[in-house]
């Protein structure tokens, strides 16, 4: 019997497992887009502060705000659509 057998069969006298419940749930579309902004923007800083650390791009606003743009579109087309 493996662990993942062992684990469901556990779960049949709670009720529906977590893995039902996520399936099941579709999630709050405005706090998708919050995080994925608040994420791309961070991952943006850091990957601009890191090619300027390196002498190749200047940490500015606009570099940041460009990069953290096209990260926002590329996941949520990749991601949400």
């Amino acid at each position: 019997m493996s662990a993942e057998e062992s684990a469901d069969e556990g779960n049949d006298e709670e009720g529906p497992g977590l893995t039902e419940g996520v399936e099941r749930s579709s999630g709050d579309p405005k706090v998708l887009l919050a995080m994925n902004a608040v994420l791309s923007s961070w991952f943006a800083w850091v990957v601009v502060w890191g090619l300027d650390l390196l002498g190749a791009a200047t940490l500015t606003a606009v570099n940041v705000a460009t990069l953290a743009i096209v990260l926002f579109g590329v996941t949520y087309l990749a991601v949400l659509r």
